[in-house]
């Protein structure tokens, strides 16, 4: 069966927690200057566990994919000083970890 007659999806409670996470750091100002309206959008989509289109399954992972290298920057991890970092804000924004694994699990159902 094809992708696009599978959709939508509604993002997982993984995904989920992370968007809530990343809402309210945007909320207490960890953003940074750079955070996007997109990004805020995309965030409230997932926190809220709205349904997405295959289109946005695969904007989620390429977006992750070219922020990958975010994840070495300073402030990324727990401990770490400046944390969370705006990269580690905008990570969870898109669902972080958890959605690497889930937007995977669909775009290779088909191959």
């Amino acid at each position: 069966m094809p992708l696009e007659t599978r959709e939508p999806w509604r993002p997982p409670e993984g995904v989920r927690t992370e968007a809530r996470r990343a809402l309210a750091w945007i909320a207490d100002g960890q953003a940074g200057g750079g955070f996007t309206a997109v990004g805020r959008r995309r965030a409230s989509q997932l926190a809220n566990g709205d349904p997405v289109s295959l289109d946005t399954i695969r904007r989620i992972a390429s977006y992750l994919a070219r922020h990958e290298a975010d994840k070495q920057g300073e402030g990324f991890s727990p401990g770490e000083p400046g944390y969370p970092s705006p990269g580690r804000v905008a990570w969870a924004a898109w669902g972080g970890d958890p959605a690497v694994s889930w937007t995977r699990r669909i775009l290779e159902s088909d191959v």
